[in-house]
């Protein structure tokens, strides 16, 4: 009986000590920071980013407009804006140089203009 006492507090001593960890943990991650963008006719509002290699970000996206796309071939992103609704897009930069972005979906006349940049420093 007291051998089964003992195991059961040290148990419970464990699973206290292991959510103490857990949590201590889920504090001390950064929080990803959130980058907004405009997708309008017939540009990006920013259309120039910087960003850190290796630091995730979250790419909001959003257009008044009509449907869009949005691609970063270097990056293999790809999503569509859709008019009052918010896209989020991951990203975790994992190489330095200058990245172009662009709307893949035409958008009428200027659709060829519609793209950005994304720099990567290290």
């Amino acid at each position: 009986m007291q051998a089964t006492r003992r195991r059961l507090t040290l148990g419970l001593a464990g699973l206290l000590l292991g959510a103490g960890t857990i949590g201590l943990r889920a504090a001390t991650q950064p929080e990803e920071k959130v980058i907004k963008i405009l997708a309008r006719k017939f540009t990006y509002s920013p259309n120039k980013l910087t960003l850190k290699k290796g630091v995730p970000v979250v790419l909001e996206l959003t257009t008044a407009d009509v449907l869009m796309g949005f691609s970063v071939p270097d990056f293999d992103i790809r999503a569509d804006i859709i008019p009052g609704k918010v896209v989020r897009v991951r990203l975790v930069p994992d190489k330095v140089g200058t990245f172009a972005f662009l709307c893949d979906i035409f958008c009428g006349t200027g659709h060829e203009t519609m793209n950005g940049t994304i720099s990567v420093v290290a």
